[in-house]
């Protein structure tokens, strides 16, 4: 079914196969009692089953298990999920970089290509524009990250999902106060409250606030950030539940900016001194509040909604010189736009209204309306870094209107078929305001629309083993943000949306000797939307004709002993241009840039739940290519962390300590790249060994 012979990482998925399989049959009969196994719950596809029956590549984190660590950002919790390549930019103004088999590489900034939800609600925009800065930590419950065919249930820019969950109160009122620290002054203080409710009708609660500051690992890299998330869960007497959220973020990040190579073996810490005249930087507010709610009719049918609303304002100053400026189609070196945006899903679930069978159907709604503003970033005196005259002004909406239709039908013992259709479509429209001499009018509108069906055939071989075959149909439209400059600085409403056919095979199995998958699967894509270059923070987008992502997926845990747990997993990807580019670098069979072909984890951790615990994990990064003519690679590296703490409970108080340093062996190593760009200024270097340690008390009342 994969057309490209991948010969190793092949070889090792048959082995693995076929490991699974023995390793079932020997947990079977190699024992004269059963092993009682839990049952992992997956919300991320829908479908109401556990892990080892879902039809896709799922993986479900638990917070509890990622607690030895500042709680900053979600490279500190997501390590070791197959296929997802998480890079942290030192860089507090741009965000993470996130891509999940290879979608999403592309973004110089946020997320792209992967769906974003914190607690149900969307954390991507209609577009496919997300961002991961309001996920709370302090307050998580679990994550879940979905990728393959299956993940096309989501809609526009699908190529994965990553869905968080906050903690719902419970037991008695309690408040837990925590301070950590670590290099580059990093100090990160939270207050966490939470309590339970004593009797339906009343709410439970989760309640969190945090402050963080940093001087930051290179020049230039400070940032601050306050992180506040409530969660009120009202269980009813009618059997309805009703979650209520409300999340606050507030960042003021300094840029520090790409290096070439050179400047990177000069001195990774450093900001090009040219650069340090701009005082490149970042400000972002954000409130957002959303309400879902689930209601049984009966036995076999339920009702879900989830209605939110949400406003987001950013400043951001760029380095860009005032003669690059000169040009009136110029749209000047400071981003300034307030963002309103608001949505609903509506859904209804149907259970055995036919024999075996579960039925979902759905409408999805969300509405973005932004006014976007562009200044010089320079005064009448030339000085950098202040907002200067308007160079810029224009209205955007966008907004989709997605019904969906889900079924899973388990017409043998053995077998299980699910589909589903969903009608995803996306309209744009720009008003531009800022009309003068030699800068016409770059108003425009265009409309993007695709009917993704999906479909997954399971088997399962023994109660510990089950395996499937998957596709999907799915669909990425340009952002906002891609479709903001072309080459003559305007508007690129000639970008088109994406679309992929993809293809997945698997196997899952579930005994004593631990949790095991492995994966095949193959993205063909018609029109990706790849990097088209990078100046002056200017970036600029376009569409190959034909990529082609191909790879396999290993991962596997285990409880050893008592307290003691083993974990890792393995990534093979072949990501490439297949087909050339006119006027490019790009030949047909060059790799995509952007993404590592091989990356593998493995960690071990003792995690009692009370006293002495501890944990190592080893990460490798294989090389990335950083343009599309290969012209560069951010080098492969290996990097060691480990942790140690101690949790004391006694009636009703909690003290949990812990201590961590990260890439031990002080690796010298590019964190990230930045695609494609112009000044040739590629690389974002990763700290060296760094450390953090952290003290928090919890009280209940």
């Amino acid at each position: 079914m994969i057309s490209k012979a991948l010969n190793l990482p092949i070889q090792m998925t048959l082995l693995g196969l076929t490991a699974s399989i023995c390793q079932s049959l020997y947990a079977e009969t190699g024992s004269s009692e059963p092993v009682l196994l839990p049952v992992i719950k997956i919300e991320a596809a829908r479908t109401d089953t556990a892990w080892l029956n879902t039809p896709a590549s799922v993986y479900r984190v638990e917070q509890d298990l990622n607690r030895n660590d500042l709680g900053v950002n979600l490279t500190e919790t997501l390590k070791g999920v197959p296929g997802l390549q998480l890079n942290n930019r030192e860089n507090y103004a741009q965000d993470l970089q996130l891509s999940m088999r290879g979608f999403g590489a592309r973004s110089t900034f946020g997320v792209r290509g992967i769906r974003l939800y914190v607690d149900g609600i969307p954390a991507t925009m209609p577009d496919g524009q997300g961002q991961t800065s309001n996920i709370d930590l302090s307050s998580l419950d679990h994550i879940e990250v979905l990728g393959g065919p299956f993940s096309s249930l989501y809609g526009n820019s699908s190529g994965g999902a990553i869905l968080t969950s906050t903690k719902e109160g419970s037991g008695k009122d309690s408040i837990e106060l925590g301070y950590s620290g670590g290099s580059h002054n990093k100090s990160r203080a939270d207050v966490v409250l939470q309590g339970g409710a004593d009797k339906a009708g009343e709410p439970s609660y989760v309640v969190s606030s945090s402050y963080f500051d940093t001087d930051g690992y290179r020049e230039h890299s400070a940032a601050q950030k306050v992180l506040s998330n409530a969660k009120l869960t009202w269980d009813l007497e009618d059997g309805s539940k009703v979650n209520w959220i409300v999340n606050h973020v507030d960042i003021n990040a300094d840029d520090p900016q790409g290096l070439t190579r050179a400047q990177w073996k000069a001195d990774p810490k450093q900001q090009v001194p040219f650069l340090k005249q701009f005082d490149v930087r970042k400000d972002i507010n954000q409130t957002q509040t959303g309400l879902t709610w689930s209601k049984p009719l009966n036995d076999q049918q339920e009702l879900y909604a989830m209605a939110y609303a949400g406003q987001r304002d950013v400043v951001q100053y760029q380095s860009i010189p005032s003669s690059t400026q000169l040009n009136p189609r110029h749209a000047g070196g400071v981003i300034d736009f307030s963002r309103d945006y608001y949505g609903t899903d509506i859904r209804w679930i149907g259970k055995d209204l036919l024999p075996n069978t579960r039925f979902t159907a759905g409408l999805a709604f969300d509405y973005m309306d932004e006014d976007r503003k562009g200044y010089e970033n320079f005064d009448a005196n030339g000085n950098y870094g202040v907002k200067g005259n308007l160079r810029r002004d224009e209205n955007n909406t966008l907004w989709n209107l997605d019904p969906y239709l889900q079924a899973s039908w388990n017409f043998l013992p053995a077998w299980t078929l699910d589909a589903g259709l969903r009608y995803s479509n996306v309209h744009y429209e720009s008003q531009d305001h800022y009309v003068t001499a030699g800068n016409g009018d770059d108003s425009g509108k265009t409309d993007y629309d695709k009917v993704l069906p999906s479909a997954a055939l399971s088997w399962a071989i023994t109660p510990n083993v089950n395996t499937y075959v998957s596709y999907a149909k799915g669909f990425e439209t340009p952002t906002f943000t891609e479709m903001a400059y072309s080459a003559d600085d305007g508007m690129n409403f000639n970008l088109k949306p994406a679309s992929s056919d993809n293809y997945e095979v698997g196997i899952k199995a579930q005994n004593a000797l631990g949790n095991f998958t492995a994966a095949v699967f193959q993205s063909k894509t018609q029109d990706d939307i790849v990097s088209a270059g990078t100046v002056d923070g200017r970036a600029t987008y376009r569409n190959a004709d034909k990529t082609l992502r191909e790879g396999v997926e290993l991962s596997w845990n285990k409880a050893l002993w008592r307290d003691l747990t083993a974990q890792a997993s393995y990534s093979y990807i072949d990501a490439t241009f297949d087909a050339a580019i006119p006027d490019s670098d790009v030949v047909k069979g060059i790799y995509i840039p952007g993404i590592a072909k091989n990356q593998a984890f493995a960690a071990l951790g003792w995690q009692p739940e009370t006293g002495f615990n501890a944990g190592v994990d080893v990460r490798y990064m294989d090389k990335i290519y950083v343009d599309d003519g290969n012209s560069d690679a951010a080098p492969s590296y290996t990097v060691v962390s480990a942790n140690a703490g101690y949790v004391w409970k006694q009636a009703d108080w909690k003290v949990r300590t812990y201590v961590r340093a990260d890439n031990l062996f002080d690796e010298n190593y590019i964190g990230s790249v930045i695609v494609n760009d112009g000044n040739g200024r590629f690389f974002e270097p990763a700290d060296g060994v760094n450390w953090s340690a952290g003290l928090s008390v919890t009280k209940a009342f």
